[in-house]
Formats: structure tokens, C-alpha cells, sequence
């Protein structure tokens, strides 16, 4: 049940049709500039990311929605849980371990954050490019996390099915033509 009395079976696509002329379009354009552009990260790893932010704070919706989009890009379906991702599962790329300690931590305690923990990244082989790739995925869901636990929008629910191909050839904007249409994605 949403927190919009008027609309107690709120979910994302009503929500971003109720409020589409609040920057909702920069913001899947965003979504896709980050998620999707060129990177040293690879799209999974970035949706991987997504995933683990969105199970520190909580979020079922974007855990789920973004669990379904790593194992697409090829992160092993192994590594996630119920609403958790295993760290310390056999089949989690070294090179992702530093990042994901880095986003906890910029995650649940964000002052706290400090130049060991972004050492750690560039010392995995990251650069300052793939650094603040990292960050922009973590801020991101952060803040999607806040925007759909706020409203009350607690469960993914697909509307879609999807194959792992349609999650490759994804971008966040095609919700933009469904929310134009005012069609459900």
C-alpha cells in the first residue's frame, strides 16, 4: 500500500506518470548514463551494485528489479539472496569485493567514508573514472531507495516478462515511451 491516500495501489509507473513533468525523464536518462554508457565496469558489475545498495537499505523493489538485470548481464545468480547479496560467495569477482566494502560504507555510514576504502578500489584496478562510476551507481540508488520506500512502493512486481536478451538490449528511458503513453511496463 502506497504512502498517497489518493492512490493507496501506487506503484512505479503510476507514480512516475502522476509526477512526470518533476524531472522524471532527466532522471531515466540519468539512470541510462550511468547504468548503460561506456564504463570500466561492466553493466552487470554496475547492476550489481545496484542490487547491493538497494539490499542495505531495504528496498525489495530495486533489489529485485536490479538482481533480475545483473544475472542478465552475466553476474552469477548464486550471489544473491532474499533481499541480500553473499560477499563471500566463491563466484563473487575479486575485483568487486573492495567496491562492494567501499559502497557499504558510503551506503550506511557516508561521513565515515575515507581514502582507505577508495584506495581499495583504485588498488583493485580501478581508476579515479571507475571510482566515480561507483559512486554515481551508489548515490543513484540511494536515492531511488529513499524515493520508492518513501512513497510506500515496497514490492517488485513484474508486469513484464523479460529474457535475459530484452534485459541486454534494456534502457531505463523505454519506460519514458510507457509513461508518455500512459501504458504499464
Amino acid at each position: 500500500m502506497s504512502h498517497f491516500p489518493s492512490a493507496p495501489d501506487l506503484d512505479l509507473m503510476a507514480l512516475f506518470r502522476r509526477y512526470s513533468d518533476r524531472g522524471i525523464l532527466p532522471l531515466l536518462e540519468y539512470h541510462d548514463a550511468i547504468l548503460r554508457s561506456e564504463s570500466e565496469l561492466t553493466v552487470g558489475e554496475r547492476e550489481l551494485i545496484a542490487a547491493y545498495v538497494s539490499s542495505l537499505n531495504g528496498c525489495h523493489f530495486c533489489f529485485s528489479a536490479h538482481r533480475d538485470h545483473a544475472v542478465a548481464w552475466h553476474i552469477p545468480p548464486g550471489l544473491f539472496g532474499e533481499v541480500r547479496i553473499d560477499l563471500d560467495h566463491p563466484d563473487m569477482p575479486a575485483r568487486m569485493r573492495p567496491v562492494l566494502a567501499f559502497v557499504h560504507r558510503l551506503t550506511l555510514d557516508p561521513s565515515a567514508t575515507g581514502p582507505d576504502e577508495a584506495q581499495a578500489v583504485l588498488d583493485a584496478g580501478f581508476s579515479e573514472d571507475g571510482l566515480f562510476d561507483i559512486l554515481s551507481v551508489t548515490a543513484l540508488f540511494n536515492f531511488m531507495n529513499r524515493l520508492l520506500e518513501g512513497a510506500g512502493i515496497k514490492q517488485h512486481v513484474r508486469t513484464l516478462d523479460m529474457t535475459d536478451e530484452m534485459r541486454r538490449k534494456y534502457r531505463y528511458t523505454h519506460l519514458w515511451k510507457a509513461i508518455s503513453r500512459g501504458a504499464k511496463a
